[in-house]
């Protein structure tokens, strides 16, 4: 079996197509090696740390019920996660447990892609991935990525563009 027969692979390229986004799609790079972090993805594709569209998944709790949120940030940013309580409506936000990301995602921590989720999720994109003319994005498995852009980060996602960081 090659990477891309990898089930979280096939799925995230198939939902990439059936959008019509067919140039990430086809673009889908496998690394030889896992790349968890913004970092070293960035090393990897030889484009700078803010270039990668880092895929945090938290918990959104209102009223003590927890909901999955999405938040596309760049790799130069941590997010803030009392201003993404604000943006979403919540009591607070807290990160997810490995268990909850691949419960909504169906992907594990280092691989959870923006696309291909069991369900939609609420999502913010970090506006500052506009500042990229190519922005890369996991593709469902930590050894790999696709490229796209911040317009179509919020286009694939349905998200809303914020200023997510410190």
């Amino acid at each position: 079996m090659s990477a891309l027969d990898h089930p979280g692979i096939r799925k995230v390229a198939a939902t990439l197509a059936e959008a019509g986004h067919h140039e990430a799609a086809d673009g889908i790079r496998v690394l030889a090696d896992a790349v968890r972090t913004a970092a070293e993805a960035a090393a990897a594709m030889g484009v700078p740390v803010g270039a990668i569209a880092n895929s945090l998944v938290f918990q959104a709790v209102r009223d003590g019920v927890a909901a999955p949120l999405l938040v596309l940030t760049s790799g130069a940013h941590r997010a803030d996660q009392d201003r993404l309580a604000v943006l979403a409506g919540a009591d607070r936000v807290e990160r997810a447990a490995p268990a909850f990301v691949r419960e909504h995602t169906g992907q594990v921590i280092g691989g959870v892609s923006p696309v291909g989720h069991p369900a939609p999720v609420l999502t913010f994109v970090d506006t500052a991935l506009a500042g990229y003319e190519v922005v890369w994005a996991a593709a469902g498995h930590p050894h790999a990525l696709f490229p796209t852009t911040f317009a179509g980060l919020v286009e694939l996602t349905g998200g809303t563009p914020a200023e997510v960081a410190r």
